[in-house]
């Protein structure tokens, strides 16, 4: 039976920048996958951009093409899929064709565009109340703050390129799944009505998309990963009724545990994970240990897929600040409550909203410690004292900024930790979630020359 290999070597900006290239020596592989993009980073690459219209992508793949540029000598046939393109594909793929071309290499770079829709938002927004999914709110209600609409394309542009002759796709925003969906609609020439086979191509791409997590990132059992140094990046051999099997380049591989938790990551109902390609159904899957570190996963079933394309919206709401210092001595949790609360009533102001937190006495994880935690946390004899504020007003925010390192002197004794500087003021970008109808938008491909 055919069997493709897709491996991904990133799961988001400011992954590992080996792992690509150590992957794409040692994996074998047909698709090479990239996956930069979160919700934060398409309005941080929006403002990019507004500054300069010719940034707004993710620049570390730049870095990483011109490090595989070797091994894609090696390995004429090793496609690249990315959504490295952000907010500028066209943008990154000239620079990634530059690149190519300083390599001495000839290699077909496709775009993938239409995700953007914030240059048209105003004319959507006349038929697309694009309603935040939580409150129901139209985004009218919010819509000069906006700083960047993204709908999350599907699989089928990324196939069309590769059909067309692409050996590197890069896309904007499209759904991190559909990386490695587009690779076997591809490759397969499954009916894009499949859904039981585009399910199967779906849960692969789901549990690569965050690299090394299926590999034993984050995993409960973390003693036993080993070496953490190299702990391995994953891909799948997909055969052609849609099984595959999973395994990585390095470190303890893919079981059960790590196949099931990454599975489960960031997945509202198992039973209909919505994709913009299909509605898989995790439910269905079943999982088989071929040896201690590659699983075969089988059974994938799946429904048509909804009218809809999920949307991402950032908009403006205010600004934040963070300060930290450590308090040491006898009493440390008391005196960092003591100098957390004078801090703010020192600025004499009131803040939207404000958070002090004693980190080392249970502040990261409040309710899940065990009962005698509070008993334990009266007697550390240091912790460190985080205090955030959160306000539309600049500068309320400033001057709560200066207000730290006076407590080395006028707070109680073992302050300390503040020879960093004050805390800087950052703007804040919250998240509106929202739905458009798959009829408002018309991918398209270029294939540069």
């Amino acid at each position: 039976m055919k069997t493709t290999r897709i491996g991904n070597g990133c799961g988001f900006w400011g992954d590992n920048v080996d792992a690509p290239i150590r992957l794409a020596q040692r994996g074998k592989l047909d698709y090479l996958t990239l996956e930069y993009l979160a919700e934060l980073t398409m309005s941080i690459l929006a403002l990019q951009k507004q500054r300069d219209p010719q940034a707004g992508f993710a620049t570390d793949f730049l870095d990483v093409l011109q490090r595989l540029t070797p091994i894609l000598a090696q390995q004429p046939n090793l496609k690249i899929i990315t959504n490295a393109g952000g907010m500028n594909p066209l943008g990154c793929a000239q620079r990634a064709r530059d690149v190519l071309k300083q390599a001495g290499m000839a290699r077909r770079v496709a775009v993938v565009s239409g995700d953007d829709l914030l240059p048209r938002l105003d004319a959507l927004l006349v038929h697309q109340p694009l309603v935040n999914l939580d409150t129901g709110t139209p985004l009218q209600s919010i819509r000069a703050r906006v700083v960047s609409a993204n709908a999350y394309l599907g699989a089928k542009p990324i196939a069309d390129a590769l059909a067309r002759g692409a050996d590197i796709v890069i896309t904007g925003r499209v759904a991190d799944a559909s990386l490695a969906v587009g690779p076997a609609m591809h490759e397969f020439g499954w009916r894009w009505d499949d859904w039981d086979r585009l399910s199967a191509a779906s849960v692969a791409g789901h549990l690569i998309e965050c690299g090394a997590q299926v590999c034993g990132g984050l995993w409960c059992n973390w003693r036993e990963v080993g070496d953490l140094s190299d702990i391995g990046y994953p891909y799948v051999d997909l055969a052609d009724d849609g099984s595959f099997t999973i395994s990585s380049d390095a470190g303890p591989g893919v079981n059960r545990e790590t196949l099931a938790e990454q599975l489960l990551y960031e997945v509202g109902d198992p039973a209909r994970y919505l994709t913009p390609d299909v509605v898989a159904d995790f439910t269905s899957v079943a999982l088989e240990a071929m040896d201690d570190r590659t699983q075969r996963v089988h059974g994938a079933r799946g429904q048509a897929a909804t009218g809809t394309y999920k949307v991402s919206i950032a908009y403006r709401d205010g600004f934040m600040a963070s300060g930290m210092l450590t308090i040491a001595g006898p009493d440390a949790v008391a005196k960092a409550r003591l100098c957390g609360d004078a801090l703010l009533r020192r600025v004499g102001v009131t803040f939207g909203r404000s958070n002090v937190e004693c980190l080392g006495a249970g502040a990261c994880a409040p309710g899940l410690s065990e009962p005698e935690a509070s008993a334990r946390a009266a007697g550390l004899a240091e912790v460190v004292l985080r205090v955030s504020v959160h306000d539309a007003d600049r500068a309320k925010v400033e001057r709560f900024t200066k207000e730290f390192a006076p407590l080395v002197t006028s707070g109680p004794p073992g302050v300390t930790g503040y020879t960093t500087g004050r805390p800087k003021v950052r703007e804040v970008f919250a998240y509106w979630p929202s739905l458009i109808e798959k009829t408002a938008i018309e991918p398209s491909v270029e294939i540069l020359t």
